[in-house]
């Protein structure tokens, strides 16, 4: 064999031995993608496992809202069912007292406050407050006490917006009691201006 034959025969050697790592690696850059490939694929379902939640659309709020708000022509029409009605609800709501006095505590004034909103609002009906007391002191004192714890109930609402004229006072002394005890449980709870709804 010829020198250059045998140059020849290495120098193609030489070539192969440098490209077959070269083709080798480049299979696995191919390997490599494809890998990606697959993890992503993978990976999509995991992502829309989180999309399908449902959102809520106008006609899902109108749904859900089931009550309306009360109106005038939904209340009794007898008066005194209205009053049990608007007791029981809180729409008008008595006022206490401590003993011997007439001033308005922050409870009562809550309590007249939400009388005041309500009132406000319906304008159809007339307001009596009743001033009562416990049995302790005379007659004629317990007569002037309800008569200055009703008027200072008016004065309030009238101070929150209700029109006077809308207003009455009337005194009873002890001679409603609300609880007949003779204790300091009945008393508390006979000290109170009681508000009652009239016709107008």
């Amino acid at each position: 064999m010829s020198k250059a034959l045998k140059a020849f025969i290495c120098g193609l050697v030489l070539i192969a031995a440098v490209l077959a790592p070269a083709c080798r690696s480049k299979k696995k850059v191919d390997v490599v993608p494809t890998m990606t490939e697959t993890t992503n694929t993978a990976s999509i379902p995991t992502m829309t496992t989180t999309q399908p939640t449902p959102v809520p659309t106008n006609t899902d709020f109108v749904q859900t809202d089931t009550q309306p708000p009360v109106t005038s022509s939904q209340l009794p029409t007898d008066i005194e069912e209205l009053n049990r009605v608007a007791q029981s609800r809180g729409y008008i709501q008595d006022a206490f007292f401590e003993y011997n006095e007439s001033t308005l505590s922050s409870e009562a004034q809550a309590a007249l406050s939400a009388s005041a909103d309500w009132l406000k609002k319906n304008e159809q009906y007339n307001l009596l407050v009743e001033g009562h007391c416990d049995e302790r002191g005379t007659e004629q004192y317990n007569l002037a006490l309800g008569d200055r714890r009703a008027n200072t109930v008016k004065e309030y609402l009238t101070t929150l917006g209700v029109d006077a004229g809308r207003i009455r006072t009337v005194s009873y002394g002890e001679e409603r009691p609300f609880d007949n005890g003779h204790d300091d449980a009945a008393w508390a709870k006979n000290r109170r201006a009681h508000l009652v709804l009239v016709g107008k």
